[in-house]
């Protein structure tokens, strides 16, 4: 995965633990020691897939725009991935190697990536986030948070 789906996972994993889902960038940015300028690309993204809403001022930050049983893993990873190339081969326009006409590794190469996905479509955020109790302290959200 990109850095870019690792970050929006966690940025859904800290508004998802959250009480009521609201939080700032930068709390997320703080909490991971992530980039906070990274961030603002990330909350573009889950705001353009309908995942978060943003308010803007003094009182704005990200909230889920939806259930965390609605926010499919699958789903987010494939939304947020430009390319699952595994190897050259897979990459379009990729045909550099020189076995690439015989080879079967290609295939098998798939027939993973296939169960990698298979396996995110079957959890949701809400699966993710069942230990809000754990993951709270660990990002620094006080349980009595707003």
């Amino acid at each position: 995965m990109t850095l870019h789906t690792d970050y929006a996972l966690r940025m859904l994993i800290y508004a998802a633990t959250r009480s009521n889902g609201m939080c700032t960038v930068n709390e997320v940015a703080e909490a991971y020691g992530l980039s906070r300028n990274h961030l603002l690309k990330v909350a573009q993204t889950l705001r353009d897939l309908g995942l978060v809403e943003t308010t803007r001022g003094r009182a704005g930050g990200i909230r889920l725009a939806k259930a965390p049983e609605e926010i499919a893993v699958g789903a987010l990873v494939r939304a947020t991935e430009e390319e699952f190339a595994l190897a050259e081969c897979m990459q379009a326009g990729g045909h550099t190697c020189a076995i690439s006409p015989a080879c079967r590794l290609k295939g098998m190469l798939h027939e993973a990536l296939g169960a990698f996905l298979a396996v995110l479509d079957r959890y949701t955020l809400a699966d993710v986030v069942q230990n809000r109790a754990t993951l709270g302290p660990l990002l620094g959200i006080d349980a009595n948070a707003a």
